[in-house]
């Protein structure tokens, strides 16, 4: 295998009830506008590992409904996020889906419940099995999902890239601290500089 073909992208959170006019947090008012310019920037990266033969993962906050059919929110997340209800982030409905521009390149879906995208998930096993060794991150939020996934992936032993230009936070400052702290375990680059080097990898 080529080190392109041992090349994984994870795509955090890129969901419409994160994302879309329709979904959950446009309803609370609580979308990133840095967050909607990244759909467009990360689907290419996507194109360009599955066109060099490597594994495109996307994972999906869940809300799993309880026995009464309502979302089981975490307390810090429901505290943060009054306007959650019912049905938003929900598997399988419209707005738990990932946006449409990645969904076209994405070989594998993980549902996750937490920051991690490897908390609790199938995620380590599937990268393993594909020959997964270094771990592209991108999506939302920067110092969320991104972080904490890829600090868990660093553990794992992968080597990593954070694509500076693909995540995005609600600030600006929150955004540069957070790429900066994960510069001490990881590689930070651009889409673009990243899908150059796939490209000569290829």
């Amino acid at each position: 295998m080529s080190d392109a073909q041992r090349t994984g992208l994870l795509i955090v959170d890129l969901q419409n009830d994160f994302l879309a006019p329709e979904g959950a947090y446009a309803r609370g008012g609580a979308v990133s506008p840095a967050a909607l310019a990244l759909p467009a920037r990360v689907a290419p990266v996507a194109q360009a590992v599955k066109a060099a033969g490597g594994l495109v993962v996307a994972c999906q906050f869940t809300l799993w409904p309880d026995a009464q059919g309502e979302p089981m929110i975490a307390p810090h997340l429901k505290a943060l996020r009054p306007f959650l209800r019912r049905g938003d982030f929900q598997q399988g409905a419209w707005g738990h889906q990932h946006v449409d521009a990645i969904l076209p390149w994405v070989d594998v879906s993980v549902s996750k419940v937490a920051y991690s995208a490897f908390f609790n998930t199938q995620l380590d096993w599937v990268l393993r099995h594909a020959g997964v060794e270094t771990l592209a991150i991108c999506g939302i939020v920067t110092n969320g999902g991104v972080a904490s996934s890829l600090r868990d992936a660093h553990m794992r032993e992968y080597h990593t890239v954070v694509l500076s230009d693909g995540c995005a936070a609600f600030k600006t400052t929150t955004h540069e601290a957070s790429l900066a702290d994960m510069g001490t375990i990881s590689e930070v680059m651009t889409c673009e500089a990243f899908t150059r080097q796939l490209s000569a990898q290829h």
